[in-house]
């Protein structure tokens, strides 16, 4: 899927975080006559284009929020970080690259969820065969998907009963966004902080195989960290750790 197509989808996702915002709209429209609700013969409403162009810049802050916190990053980010504390780099590889290396592996993830999203509501709304809500609905249709497919069931009850929403017959496909994404966040950083301690737990061997070498032959002034440092590295590149845990965190969501 090329990047204008991307770029495309990830816009209209902007909207998805923005069907309450109708009474601003009735409000301003009665100020501004380029800002207007018109209602639609099924009993829907439909924004100006003006209005449109107002709430999308308006909410365009609320981008980073909706790519971290809707799709694998989360996970990828924590593991990273974890694997980077476990090899004893404070700054290698920079935040840059590992941020960029986590978004380009969420797109690599995601790109079903988006060539979805592409297909079912960002090529019918610029066709105009949908409205503006229409072509939301159906957005949220893959990420709702996405999220119940990785949720864990008792993160979601839990946050269903704190908003007191009721799920009959175990259907979550009614569950509302504001309770699934919570949910979806907490399940994904308990599944990101299990795989991050199975990666930490052979480096651990490393420092604690050097740090009894070290006591053994009484050099207690050496911080073993210094000299588990090289061993740790050695290891990482030669069981191709790099690609090891990269296939992992892709194959982790099915």
């Amino acid at each position: 899927m090329s990047s204008k197509r991307i770029i495309q989808a990830i816009t209209l996702l902007v909207m998805v975080v923005i069907g309450s915002s109708a009474a601003f709209a009735q409000e301003a429209s009665g100020a501004l006559p380029a800002l207007k609700v018109i209602n639609t013969a099924d009993g829907g409403q439909e924004y100006s284009v003006t209005l449109q162009i107002l709430i999308l810049m308006t909410m365009l802050t609320f981008l980073p929020a909706i790519v971290i916190m809707m799709t694998s990053f989360i996970r990828i980010s924590v593991v990273f970080a974890i694997l980077r504390q476990a090899l004893g780099l404070q700054q290698t590889p920079s935040n840059q690259i590992l941020v960029g290396l986590t978004l380009f592996l969420t797109f690599f993830i995601m790109a079903p969820v988006i060539s979805q999203v592409n297909d079912t509501a960002v090529q019918p709304y610029l066709n105009e065969e949908l409205t503006s809500m229409q072509a939301i609905e159906e957005a949220k249709k893959p990420f709702r998907q996405f999220m119940l497919s990785q949720v864990r069931e008792n993160d979601l009850m839990m946050f269903s009963d704190i908003a007191d929403v009721t799920i009959e017959n175990n259907d979550y496909s009614v569950v509302p966004f504001s309770v699934l994404v919570p949910a979806f966040i907490t399940s994904e950083l308990k599944t990101a902080f299990q795989i991050g301690f199975l990666v930490f737990i052979p480096f651990l061997v490393i420092d604690l195989v050097i740090a009894s070498i070290l006591m053994a032959m009484g050099m207690m002034m050496l911080s073993p960290m210094i000299v588990s440092l090289p061993f740790k590295i050695m290891l990482f590149v030669l069981i191709d750790g790099w690609s090891l845990i990269i296939g992992t965190l892709a194959s982790s969501f099915g």
